[in-house]
């Protein structure tokens, strides 16, 4: 079961590095006012969901335990970030401010997996 939930944790840090990057790259046109999600963003952003939904299933069927609060936060910033992604994911530009958000977001959502204890 260890060799599974480090799979799965090992592809749900792939769809942060997806996500996250998708928005890194897209930080000059964000200037610009020229930014736009891009396809990497909405599938990190699913891989996510996935992985972490899976990843919480491994951990209790293996006795472990979860901080439900925590994943419950991070899964409703998650909700956020991938609602936004998906609703303006076939526009041209996107506003600074809601680019920006889905930017703060994702990274709060890695500071909560990181600190929160």
């Amino acid at each position: 079961m260890d060799v599974l939930i480090s799979v799965f944790l090992g592809l749900h840090i792939i769809g942060i590095a997806s996500l996250l990057g998708g928005f890194l790259t897209q930080m000059k046109a964000m200037g610009a006012g020229t930014a736009r999600f891009v396809p990497a963003m909405l599938h990190g952003a699913l891989t996510m969901l996935v992985t972490g939904v899976l990843l919480v299933g491994f951990r209790e069927m293996d006795g472990g335990t979860v901080d439900n609060i925590k994943i419950g936060v991070k899964l409703a910033v998650l909700f956020v970030v991938l609602a936004l992604v998906y609703v303006k994911r076939d526009e041209e530009r996107v506003d600074k401010a809601l680019f920006g958000a889905v930017g703060g977001l994702t990274m709060a959502n890695v500071f909560i997996a990181v600190l929160w204890h």
